[in-house]
């Protein structure tokens, strides 16, 4: 895909990553939608593009964001999801709602960024999502935190298969720990210690190279200490 030009809607933009995911399509010429919680945040973000507000327990608006999002830039080539919440402790620890805030914010919300988004790509286009590397190594301490990435995982694997007729890429990528504040931030337990094995810089590198070469995956090998994918 050529990214000068490309209509993408960044969700997550007021946080670390989507914010330099942000920055670095806007370099390469992408004309931008952002996206997030916190509007100063998402004007701190130091692009000039239009600011949209969602929050991701709010499965409606999550979808309403799409839509409007390619209203303003009379269409949409790229979607990229970029946000999520962290839990830890012991899977009895875990009651219900901590369960369902997870699954909500973690799976079902970019879902239904992808559902609303897949239709107007008309035929073609992206739709990027950041799930973890918890998809492919289930973790001990983080019983429903793993499972709230892995089912999205699947869920993006299924998609991939329908729309790959239509000419939609879906690009799933699972990274490793990365140093965004976001561990700090859980909602239930505290974070065991931690090694990031990757750079905020070096993942968005791969990421927006991956929205151009039409990658699909990007994962983590953890006994090579790398990144992966195709």
């Amino acid at each position: 895909m050529d990214l000068d030009g490309a209509r993408v809607v960044v969700a997550g933009a007021s946080g670390v990553l989507g914010a330099a995911i942000a920055r670095s399509l806007h370099g390469r010429g992408a004309r931008l939608v952002l996206a997030g919680r916190d509007a100063d945040r998402l004007a701190a973000v130091g692009v000039d593009a239009p600011v949209l507000t969602f929050d991701a327990l709010d499965l409606e608006r999550c979808a309403a964001v799409v839509d409007e999002a390619a209203e303003l830039l009379g269409g949409l080539d790229v979607l990229v999801v970029a946000f999520g919440v962290a839990a830890f402790g012991p899977a009895e620890q875990a009651g219900d709602v901590i369960t369902e805030h997870l699954l909500t914010v973690n799976t079902m919300a970019p879902m239904a960024m992808v559902r609303a988004a897949v239709p107007r790509f008309d035929g073609d286009g992206t739709a990027v999502v950041l799930s973890a590397i918890l998809a492919d190594h289930p973790t001990a301490g983080m019983a429903a935190y793993t499972a709230s990435k892995a089912g999205l995982s699947a869920w993006l694997t299924a998609v991939r298969q329908e729309q790959r007729r239509q000419g939609v890429t879906v690009f799933d990528v699972r990274p490793p720990h990365i140093e965004t504040g976001l561990a700090d931030r859980a909602i239930e337990g505290e974070a065991p210690s931690m090694t990031a094995g990757a750079t905020v810089e070096e993942l968005v590198e791969l990421v927006v190279d991956g929205i151009r070469d039409g990658r699909r995956e990007l994962r983590y090998d953890l006994k090579e200490r790398a990144f992966a994918g195709h």
